[in-house]
């Protein structure tokens, strides 16, 4: 576990992150793409479809069940939100059928909860499900969004006729937004279209993003859990040192509350984001989730290390015996700790600490194991071995702060 093995960290500049005052810390919210996609059948399924109820409906939520009270903040509404069409200005306009009252609207009652409205929009020609794009009409579009209100875009790839123009578009829409005069977290996918091709720009895309998507699409599945981890951790060398307050690398959304992860898969998944200092964007059925998925949500020791005001991403130091170890530095010399049980068969397995190799214990730290259970491990020094006990798919996730000795 010694900090060593990524010390080089610590020598790396900092790299220069866009400069509007926003995502000081990872954005928190609720976003609809991977439990509602694109549905627009509202005749068929009015209760799951592409609406400006449903969004009400979420902001309702986020104030009466206590999610804005922990931290999440943003509504966002991604794909399919558009007509086909633009109006006679040649503006983005929502679909008269399914957001009768406009954008501008639902921006106000979002507001009025005291809560804020994403977007989205697509750097290319058109969005990844076929409605208008914003290439040739930046400056339009940045400027349509900040009359209606719109408090964040995430703003896709998809449908650019030249990948080499990625960049320019992306910084493009960045200055359009800067130029509204409002205050707009700006959601990349830049990195995420142009990988396939060269390693992007990081320098470029935090001077331009306040975070921005490396990886492909999360699904509701533990194999699309694990192969955003192990990319991320592949590529922690280039991710880590351009993370901090301002601009974030974004490993897309949490899927805890739907069908497809156990609940030891939904705490890792908890649990990492909050280690990668990733925006936690959920993406679920707030109307109906599960008890014990809604207080992992609402953890406030987990999202007080995903907010710690440090600013530091963590990274993967180990793999040992089909066990992972991560771990986050944070605020005051503390570190979070994450083990992982990579193993999928059998039962809990022991792993161990040496308190010897952990800067944070020297001479004494304050142990507090934060997941799977809440528990105050006390006092421990330098000589101490930690041994834990972690579920198959599962993580112990821990908080260690240095303590003065008396």
């Amino acid at each position: 576990m010694a900090n060593v093995i990524l010390c080089f960290l610590a020598l790396i500049c900092s790299v220069q992150s866009l400069d509007n005052g926003l995502a000081l810390t990872p954005t928190m919210g609720w976003l609809h793409w991977e439990r509602f996609m694109c549905n627009i059948d509202c005749d068929m399924d009015p209760q799951n479809c592409i609406r400006e109820e449903l969004f009400m409906q979420m902001a309702d939520l986020m104030v009466e069940e206590k999610w804005k009270d922990a931290g999440y903040e943003f509504v966002c509404i991604d794909d399919c939100w558009s007509s086909h069409q633009r109006d006679a200005q040649g503006r983005l306009q929502a679909d008269p059928k399914r957001f009768p009252s406009g954008i501008k609207k639902l921006a106000d009652y979002i507001h009025s909860k005291g809560l804020k409205l994403g977007i989205y929009a697509d750097v290319g020609t058109k969005t990844c499900a076929g409605y208008p794009g914003s290439l040739g009409h930046y400056k339009t579009d940045a400027k349509t969004f900040a009359e209606w209100g719109v408090d964040l875009l995430k703003f896709d790839g998809c449908y650019m006729p030249d990948w080499t123009l990625l960049a320019e578009g992306y910084v493009n829409m960045s200055k359009a937004l800067n130029e509204t005069g409002r205050k707009i977290v700006y959601s990349c996918e830049w990195p995420l279209y142009e990988w396939s091709h060269q390693e992007p720009n990081y320098k470029a895309i935090k001077g331009a993003c306040n975070h921005w998507r490396n990886y492909g699409d999360i699904y509701d599945q533990w194999v699309s859990v694990k192969s955003i981890l192990n990319w991320t951790a592949n590529h922690q060398n280039i991710l880590v040192p351009v993370a901090g307050p301002g601009g974030w690398n974004d490993p897309d959304m949490l899927i805890i509350g739907n069908f497809g992860l156990s609940h030891d898969q939904q705490q890792t998944q908890m649990a990492l984001w909050a280690i990668m200092a990733a925006p936690l964007l959920m993406s679920n059925d707030l109307r109906n989730i599960p008890y014990k998925s809604k207080k992992l949500l609402q953890n406030r020791k987990i999202i007080a290390i995903n907010q710690d005001r440090a600013g530091k991403q963590g990274y993967r130091i180990a793999e040992v015996n089909g066990f992972e170890v991560w771990e986050r530095p944070l605020s005051r010399g503390g570190l979070a700790v994450a083990v992982i049980n990579k193993q999928e068969i059998g039962g809990p397995r022991h792993f161990s600490i040496s308190l010897a190799t952990v800067t944070s214990c020297n001479p004494i730290c304050k142990i507090t194991q934060i997941l799977p259970t809440y528990r105050k491990l006390g006092i421990q020094d330098v000589e101490s071995k930690l041994i834990i006990l972690v579920n198959p798919t599962g993580t112990t996730l821990l908080t260690i702060k240095p303590s003065k000795s008396d």
